[in-house]
């Protein structure tokens, strides 16, 4: 995935357009972005509201995802948990997110939290799901296999009838 197609697949969600999310750099293992604070993306009490640095976190975390498997699997987020230290009243939110796990279902990343002075203001992790499965030729899978790809299995829940 180019540097451009980051770009584009960060500002290519809306919520992300609007609260000004801008990619700064690409690093081995994640991304960081940035986003400016704006009179109206402050809570009452005149700080950024905490869904500000949530949503970046979220952000943070999914491109760098898309990075790592080319933008070629769709992902949605299962579970994002964040501290705030600081809170913030000027100037830029950093994210910075790092890869901690790509699973065949599931990947985690964790995301420093920083403001333009590079003081830490919080901290998150967050979880993805991959929703695609990858292609699989069943050429690759051998001689044994069979032309048909073995599906997700449905869960069911025990009926509580009595």
């Amino acid at each position: 995935m180019t540097l451009r197609q980051l770009r584009d697949s960060l500002t290519s969600v809306p919520f992300n357009t609007l609260l000004g999310m801008r990619l700064r750099r690409v690093h081995r293992d994640g991304i960081t972005i940035d986003c400016t604070l704006r009179n109206d993306l402050r809570n009452n009490a005149g700080v950024a509201h905490g869904g500000i640095a949530a949503a970046m976190a979220d952000a943070a975390v999914g491109g760098a995802i898309q990075r790592h498997f080319g933008g070629g699997r769709r992902i949605t987020t299962v579970e994002l948990k964040i501290n705030y230290f600081l809170p913030v009243t000027e100037g830029r939110i950093f994210a910075r997110s790092h890869l901690l796990r790509i699973g065949s279902t599931l990947c985690v990343g964790n995301v420093d939290l920083t403001d333009e002075r590079g003081l830490a203001i919080g901290t998150a992790i967050v979880t993805y799901m991959l929703i695609n499965p990858p292609a699989v030729r069943t050429s690759d899978l051998g001689p044994q296999a069979s032309a048909r790809v073995p599906s997700a299995r449905r869960v069911t829940r025990p009926s509580r009838r009595k």
